[in-house]
C-alpha cells in the first residue's frame, strides 16, 4: 500500500513539476531570501578576519593593556589596539565555540518550535552583537571574546534551523537543489567579505564594516519576520496550483508535526549515519583549511600584494558558490529523470566533493610550476569541495527525515569540530616544519578524505531508516 502511494506521489510529481514555475515560484523566493541571510551571516562571521590587520598596531610591543593608538587624522576612523598574535587568534577562533554549543540544542528545538521566531530573532541578534563589536574592542579584549561567542550561538541557531525549513517547502525531486541554493550563501558571503571589506576599512573605517554588515542582518530579519510562512497552506500569496504541488509531493514525507522522541540507541548503531558524520568531519576539515589558509598559501607561494592576494582569495569561493548551485541542480535533475538511484546520486557528489578537492591538491603541489598553474589548481581545489551539497550535506534527509534537526545539528558539531582541529593541526605544523609544511597539510587532508570516501560509498544509505519511521516505537 506504501508502495503504491509513493508511485502515485512520483507519477504525481513527473506529470506536475513541468508546469510548476520555479524560479517565480514562492519556495524558490524562500531559497533566494535564505542564500542572502547566509551571505550576511557569513559576512559578520568573516570580516573580523580581515579588519583585524587595520584594528591592530602590529608596531607597537605586544602585551599591553587594551589602549588606542590616537592618531590626529584617524583616531575615529580606524582605532587601533595592541592585541598579541595570541590574543587575536583567540578573538577569530572564538565564533567557532559559540556555534559548536548552540549546534544540538538548536538542532533538537527546531522540531519543537517555530523556525520563524529561531530563526529571525537569531538573525536579528546575531546582528545587534555585530553592530556591538566596535564598542567591545574599545572596553576591551575579553569583551571582543564574549561577544563574538554569543554572536556565534545565534549564527549556529540560524545554520542549523534553516535547513529545517525544506522538510515542508521543498517537493522531494527539488530538495537538493533549494537546500544547495539557499546553502551556497555560505560560499558567497566570504567572496563579497574579501572584495568589499578591504575597500570599507580604507575608505570609511574599519568600525564601519561591523556596521553595516549588521544593519543588513537587522534589515532582512525585519523582512524574515513579515514575508516568511513556516507552512505553504498558511502562506496568503502561494498560488493554489504551487501549494497543492507540495502538499501533495510531501504526503510520504512529512506526517507528525508533533514533538517526537528521539532513538539515540538506534542512531548509535546507525552505519549509514556514522558514515555521514565521518564525512562531514573529512569535509570541513577540507574546507576550513582550504578556506582559511588561502590567502598564506597565496602569500607563500606567490608574493603577491595584500589586495592582490585578497582578489586571488575572493575567486574559489566564488566559483564554490557556482557549483553548490550547480550541483544541487545537477543532483535533482538525475533524480527526476531517474538517471540514477538515489544512493548512487549521493555517492556521486559525495565522491566528487571528496575525490576532486584531493586530486587538485596533489597538482596544486606537483604540477603548480608558475603563477597562473597555482592560481587554477587552488581555485579548483576550493570550489570542488561544493559538490558535496548534492551528496552528503543533505543525505540525512532521506535516511531520517523526522530527526532532521536534531541529526543536522549533531553532524555540524562532529564537521565543526573537524574544521576547529584542521586550522590547530595546520597552525602547528606551520610553527614547526620549515622545510616542506604544505605538503604534510594537504596530504593529510587528502588522507582524511579518502578514508572517509571509502567509509561513505560502502555503508551509505538513501532510503528511510527503521528507527526513524513513525511506526518506531521503542526509544531511550
Amino acid at each position: 500500500m506504501q508502495l503504491s502511494s509513493a508511485m502515485c506521489t512520483f507519477e504525481f510529481l513527473n506529470q506536475t513539476s513541468h508546469v510548476i514555475p520555479h524560479f517565480c515560484s514562492i519556495r524558490y523566493g524562500i531559497a533566494v531570501f535564505l542564500l542572502l541571510c547566509n551571505v550576511i551571516v557569513m559576512s559578520q562571521r568573516v570580516c573580523m578576519s580581515l579588519t583585524m590587520i587595520a584594528m591592530v598596531n602590529s608596531t607597537e610591543p605586544h602585551g599591553l593593556s587594551n589602549t588606542s593608538t590616537k592618531e590626529l587624522q584617524d583616531n575615529i576612523k580606524n582605532p587601533v589596539y595592541n592585541w598579541s598574535t595570541e590574543m587575536q587568534g583567540i578573538m577569530l577562533s572564538s565564533i567557532f565555540y559559540g556555534i559548536l554549543i548552540s549546534q544540538i540544542p538548536s538542532g533538537y528545538l527546531s522540531g519543537i518550535y517555530s523556525l520563524k521566531k529561531m530563526i529571525g530573532f537569531a538573525l536579528l541578534l546575531s546582528s545587534l552583537f555585530t553592530l556591538l563589536l566596535p564598542l567591545a574592542a574599545e572596553l576591551g579584549e575579553i569583551w571582543v571574546i564574549i561577544c563574538r561567542v554569543i554572536k556565534g550561538m545565534f549564527q549556529g541557531i540560524t545554520l542549523t534551523t534553516q535547513q529545517v525549513i525544506w522538510i515542508k517547502w521543498a517537493p522531494p525531486l527539488e530538495l537538493t537543489r533549494l537546500t544547495s541554493l539557499s546553502l551556497s550563501g555560505l560560499l558567497l558571503g566570504p567572496c563579497i567579505v574579501l572584495l568589499i571589506t578591504g575597500f570599507i576599512c580604507d575608505s570609511l573605517g574599519w568600525p564601519m564594516v561591523f556596521y553595516i554588515f549588521g544593519a543588513c542582518g537587522c534589515a532582512l530579519s525585519v523582512l524574515w519576520f513579515i514575508l516568511f510562512y513556516e507552512d505553504p497552506k498558511d502562506h496568503p500569496y502561494i498560488s493554489i496550483r504551487e501549494k497543492e504541488y507540495i502538499t501533495s509531493a510531501l504526503t510520504q514525507q512529512v506526517s507528525s508535526s508533533t514533538p517526537i522522541k528521539v532513538p539515540i540507541k538506534a542512531m548509535l548503531k546507525s552505519a549509514p549515519l556514522w558514515v555521514i558524520s565521518l564525512c562531514n568531519f573529512a569535509f570541513f576539515w577540507s574546507n576550513t583549511f582550504l578556506s582559511i589558509y588561502t590567502p598564506i598559501y597565496i602569500d607563500y607561494k606567490l608574493h603577491v600584494d595584500v589586495k592582490e592576494n585578497g582578489l586571488l582569495s575572493s575567486l574559489p569561493h566564488l566559483f564554490a558558490w557556482i557549483f553548490a548551485v550547480l550541483a544541487g541542480y545537477m543532483a535533482d535533475i538525475f533524480q527526476t529523470k531517474n538517471t540514477f538511484s538515489l544512493v548512487t546520486i549521493r555517492k556521486l557528489f559525495t565522491s566528487l566533493g571528496l575525490l576532486l578537492p584531493s586530486l587538485f591538491s596533489l597538482c596544486l603541489l606537483y604540477l603548480s610550476s608558475n603563477f597562473y598553474g597555482t592560481v587554477v589548481f587552488l581555485i579548483l581545489a576550493n570550489s570542488t569541495t561544493s559538490f558535496a551539497m548534492g551528496g552528503l550535506m543533505i543525505n540525512i534527509v532521506d535516511i531520517a527525515p523526522r530527526y532532521y534537526g536534531f541529526l543536522r545539528g549533531l553532524t555540524n558539531v562532529i564537521g565543526l569540530t573537524g574544521g576547529l582541529i584542521s586550522s590547530t593541526v595546520t597552525g602547528i605544523i606551520l610553527s614547526e616544519d620549515a622545510e616542506s609544511p604544505w605538503l604534510k597539510i594537504f596530504l593529510l587532508m587528502i588522507g582524511n578524505n579518502m578514508i572517509s570516501l571509502i567509509f561513505y560509498l560502502i555503508f551509505a544509505k538513501a532510503e528511510v531508516q527503521d528507527w526513524a519511521k513513525e511506526r518506531q516505537n521503542t526509544y531511550l
